[in-house]
C-alpha cells in the first residue's frame, strides 16, 4: 500500500535561493561545516541540538576531524543524533552508517549514548522504519502537520541525485510518502534501506547538503541552476518547508553554478 501526502515543496518553482558556502576543497568543506555545528550549538544557546548524519565520503571527513579537533570544542551532551538513512545492515557491518560514524567519531568524542539513535537493523526492514518513525515521534518536537522537527539534517547527493536512500527510481512514493520513515530499495544491488521521507526531510528546521568533488559538478549544476529536466533527481525536492537550506560545496563541486 503506498501511503501518500502532498507537501513535497518542488524546488523549481520555489522562489527563495539555497545559502552556497564554498570552501577551496574536501577537507575545508568539513571545516566549514563543523563551524557551522559549533556556531548552531551557540544560537541556540540551552537545550538538546537534533542531528541527522548521512554517510558518503565528506562526512567521513567531518567525523574524523571533530574527532581529531573538535573534542573539547563542541558541548557533546547537548547533540542527539540521528540519521537520514540506514542500510539493513549489522551496526559492525563496513556498509553500517551507524558503524562508520561509531568508529570514526563516537568511539572518540564524549557523546551521551543515550541520545544516539541509531536504526534498530536487527528487526525486519519495515517494521525497523516503523519502529525509527515512532521514537523520533517521541523524542523529537512536532510541526503542525504533525511531523518531527530536526534541527540540522546532514544529507548528501549521489550521482544519480539521490539523496537519504530517495532514488530516482522510487522518489514519486518517498518524497510523497505520509510516514515517518520507510523502505528503501536500492536500485541495483537491491539492498534494503531504512530512510526519512521527503516530507519529514522537508519538515528539518535546517537542510545542509554536503557535496564535493569533480564527481559532482555536473549534477550540481543541474540542480542549483534549475535546468531543465532537473526535477527528475530527488535532490531537487528537498527544501525545508519553513526552514533553512544550505549547500556546503568544494569549489570543484560548484565549478559550474551559476549564482
Amino acid at each position: 500500500m503506498k501511503h501518500r501526502n502532498h507537501q513535497v515543496d518542488n524546488y523549481k518553482n520555489h522562489k527563495m535561493m539555497p545559502t552556497l558556502n564554498v570552501s577551496v576543497n574536501g577537507p575545508a568543506v568539513a571545516r566549514a561545516f563543523a563551524e557551522h555545528i559549533v556556531k548552531k550549538l551557540a544560537e541556540k544557546k540551552e537545550g538538546p541540538l537534533f542531528w541527522a548524519l548521512s554517510g558518503g565520503s565528506t562526512p567521513k571527513l567531518l567525523f574524523k576531524l571533530l574527532a581529531e579537533e573538535y573534542r573539547e570544542k563542541i558541548d557533546w551532551s547537548r547533540l542527539h543524533f540521528f540519521w537520514g538513512d540506514e542500510r539493513c545492515v549489522p551496526h559492525d557491518d563496513p556498509e553500517s552508517n551507524f558503524g562508520e560514524v561509531k568508529s570514526l567519531l563516537f568511539d572518540h568524542v564524549p557523546v551521551v549514548w543515550d541520545q544516539v539513535h541509531a536504526v534498530d537493523t536487527t528487526k525486519s526492514p519495515e517494521e525497523a522504519a516503523r519502529a525509527y518513525g515512532e521514537l523520533m515521534m517521541r523524542l523529537l518536537p512536532s510541526n503542525s502537520d504533525g511531523l518531527p522537527i530536526l534541527d540540522i539534517n546532514m544529507l548528501g547527493m549521489g550521482g544519480d541525485g539521490h539523496t537519504a536512500s530517495i532514488f530516482p527510481a522510487n522518489m514519486d512514493d518517498l518524497l510523497t510518502d505520509s510516514r515517518i520513515c520507510a523502505v528503501a530499495t536500492h536500485p541495483d544491488s537491491g539492498q534494503k534501506r531504512v530512510t526519512m521521507t521527503g516530507p519529514v526531510l522537508n519538515a528539518s528546521d535546517e537542510v545542509a547538503f554536503l557535496v564535493t568533488g569533480n564527481g559532482k559538478t555536473e549534477r550540481t549544476a543541474q540542480v542549483l541552476n534549475k535546468e531543465h529536466g532537473a526535477e527528475k533527481f530527488p535532490v531537487m525536492h528537498i527544501r525545508p518547508t519553513s526552514g533553512k537550506l544550505i549547500w556546503f560545496l568544494d569549489e570543484a563541486a560548484a565549478a559550474e553554478v551559476g549564482y
